[in-house]
């Protein structure tokens, strides 16, 4: 099956119109793309940006939720529940690293211990048992770098961390290689429908499908509207995150979470997959959908917050910080709706737990195409697929002596900061779906992405990457 991708510069092809296109390829709109590559209709994944997970999916907690605290009852907590299972299969068969660390929501005061049982009954209606409340004593044994204060906890033990980059690429990467079209730097900005047909004006010509599904993420809401809705609006939440270096790694055990409020989950401790530890997120509602830049107020906030989870967290080093926008609705649950009439479906108000649910979310979105009067057919199996596993934990290639000795490229390591090898960056610009920036090219290496911030390899990284343009 020959993949096809087509850039800026191209115009889109000009031949049949697509039985269903996919607006955003975000992990949301990919795991959708996935899933439709399983049937025989003609698929289209369209991307306003130059690569795939280059919105909100690529700057997130990158946790791999239970479900535990969604709102009984709610599509969310269905979609996050069944999505956990699924994804979690997914990454074991594909490659995509995963670390099962559990969570400790922890009480800092009496009110918030008061609220714990009342946590660990909508974890049960949710259909969660496996948490359980925690003294003061027992959470001193398992977070002993803690700050003073902590009064007990309520620990839920298969929260998990996960890769948020991998994910959207090893779904994009399979939809390709079963024959999905993907349309980057392809942004829509006007829609007309008739006689069974939709025409999308994008940024680099018309495009024509049958079926329309909007997963366009924080323009939801937008593409809603060109469709003639009015019926959900998108609120960036900017979260501000830092990221502190690998020798911190040691001083936090589980994920760090406080006791909600209506406000929102509030800052969290977290181990990364790739050895680091996160702090954050803020929680601000903004105006400006592109607002992804770090502020001195939010940075000085989560530095106040995590003295005191983890006082000697503080002291670490930070190796960058950086600042993701989510798509709030106003509403405690997903807003996904299909319209029959206009043969449209609307993803929207897909909020923190997209990454978790995304398997689930693009299942159920396949099945309300049947309501808008597509026949997707049998389904069929997808190509196997391999992913790079970017986990610190992992055998990473500069490991691996037998690989070496076939392949030396795989001992010439590049990135000194986290250890990246030219053989593995050979790789990534090789590969079905590669990079067309350095930042491209830290989501599916990790070069770059250390100490240094790409100070040292930076240059020599652009210049592999604009000779594969050429």
């Amino acid at each position: 099956m020959t993949c096809t991708v087509t850039k800026a510069g191209r115009p889109l092809p000009d031949d049949a119109p697509y039985d269903v296109t996919v607006i955003g390829a975000g992990v949301v709109g990919a795991a959708i793309a996935r899933e439709l590559a399983r049937y025989p209709v003609r698929t289209a994944l369209v991307e306003a940006c130059d690569d795939i997970g280059d919105g909100t999916s690529k700057a997130n907690t990158a946790i791999l939720h239970t479900g535990f605290d969604a709102v009984p009852g709610s599509l969310e907590a269905r979609l996050v529940r069944e999505g956990q299972r699924e994804l979690a299969a997914y990454a074991a068969a594909t490659g995509i690293p995963v670390e099962r660390v559990g969570a400790l929501l922890v009480a800092w005061d009496e009110e918030q211990l008061d609220a714990l049982p009342g946590l660990l009954a909508k974890a049960e209606k949710n259909g969660y048992h496996a948490g359980r409340l925690l003294d003061r004593v027992r959470l001193a044994e398992l977070e002993p770098n803690l700050g003073p204060g902590a009064l007990g906890a309520l620990e839920i033990p298969d929260e998990s961390v996960i890769c948020p980059w991998t994910t959207p690429l090893a779904f994009t990467t399979q939809a390709l290689l079963a024959g999905v079209h993907l349309h980057l730097d392809c942004r829509v900005t006007h829609i007309e429908s008739d006689a069974g047909i939709h025409t999308l004006t994008t940024t680099r010509g018309p495009l024509r499908t049958r079926q329309l599904i909007n997963a366009a993420g924080l323009h939801a809401d937008e593409i809603d509207r060109l469709l003639g809705h009015d019926v959900f609006t998108v609120t960036p939440r900017r979260g501000q995150l830092i990221v502190f270096d690998k020798l911190a790694r040691d001083l936090v055990h589980h994920i760090l979470l406080p006791v909600p409020t209506a406000a929102g989950k509030g800052v969290l401790v977290a181990p990364t997959v790739f050895g680091n530890v996160l702090l954050g997120p803020t929680s601000e509602d903004l105006g400006d959908k592109a607002a992804t830049e770090s502020t001195a107020d939010g940075l000085a906030f989560l530095r106040e917050r995590g003295r005191r989870i983890l006082p000697r967290l503080i002291d670490e080093e930070v190796n960058a910080v950086y600042a993701g926008l989510r798509a709030a609705t106003g509403q405690e649950d997903y807003r996904i709706q299909e319209y029959p009439d206009l043969r449209y479906i609307a993803v929207g108000g897909i909020r923190s737990t997209g990454l978790t649910a995304s398997m689930a979310i693009a299942g159920h979105v396949t099945g309300l195409l049947a309501r808008t009067g597509l026949d997707l057919g049998a389904p069929a199996g997808l190509p196997p697929l391999t992913m790079p596993d970017l986990g610190e934990s992992a055998g990473r290639p500069y490991l691996d002596a037998a690989l070496i000795a076939r392949d030396p490229a795989y001992g010439t390591v590049v990135c000194h900061c986290e250890r990246v090898t030219a053989g593995e960056i050979r790789d990534a610009l090789g590969s079905v779906l590669p990079p067309r920036s350095t930042a491209g090219l830290a989501r599916r290496t990790r070069a770059g992405n250390g100490r240094c911030q790409g100070f040292h390899c930076g240059a020599g990284l652009r210049a592999l990457i604009e000779g594969t343009r050429s």
